[in-house]
């Protein structure tokens, strides 16, 4: 990236943050992250982002004053709980749709976060952002999905493997892209909720 001096970013430091549609807004935020997927955080600049959303350099620069804060800024943007509603009366029905739900973005979310693992490294407030954002929403929601589950009797509460499952999920879908060289899509996370999940919660 050209550095923030050379982009200018003092040059609107002290203007006052313009008002954005949340649509336009919105469309900042994916055309940040699709280049950091595509290009990787370090390659991204304002004029990129700038030239491939239709308007000046400095119009970004009112808005956020650097890369690092638009970064986070889009993240937190993308935070949702994108399992809630997953009820199928039962502990493997909600693992099973949790497997399919999860491999229809498994794929963008693991490309972001493949391109911000170094970047991360040095900037507190991107590594936050980046697990509220991915990590948090996942993570929470199979808690949930297991937590009902003990609610109904479908499980003891103190069975062993329950701390470890949102482990497993979320570590076979980063994972497999360096085994396999694949990305985990919806039947492959089906087939290891059926293969490795559901037995070790003694499950079928």
């Amino acid at each position: 990236m050209t550095s923030q001096a050379a982009d200018g970013p003092e040059s609107v430091a002290a203007t006052n943050r313009s008002k954005l549609t949340p649509e336009r807004e919105q469309e900042f935020f994916d055309a940040v992250l699709d280049q950091v997927r595509e290009c990787g955080y370090e390659a991204v600049t304002m004029e990129g982002i700038a030239a491939s959303t239709r308007c000046s350099k400095s119009t970004l620069y009112r808005q956020w004053k650097t890369k690092p804060q638009f970064v986070v800024a889009a993240l937190r943007s993308r935070r949702q709980a994108r399992l809630t509603g997953i009820d199928t009366g039962s502990l493997a029905g909600d693992l099973r749709e949790a497997a399919r739900a999860t491999g229809r973005w498994s794929t963008n979310d693991t490309k972001l976060l493949q391109a911000l693992g170094h970047a991360v490294n040095g900037h507190e407030d991107l590594a936050l952002a980046l697990r509220e954002a991915i990590v948090h929403p996942e993570i929470e929601a199979l808690r949930d999905i297991l937590r009902r589950g003990v609610e109904r009797g479908e499980i003891a509460a103190d069975h062993p493997a329950l701390e470890y499952i949102p482990a497993q999920m979320f570590g076979v879908i980063r994972a497999r892209p360096v085994v396999d060289g694949e990305y985990a899509d919806q039947e492959y996370l089906v087939r290891f909720v059926e293969a490795a999940v559901l037995p070790a919660l003694g499950l079928t």
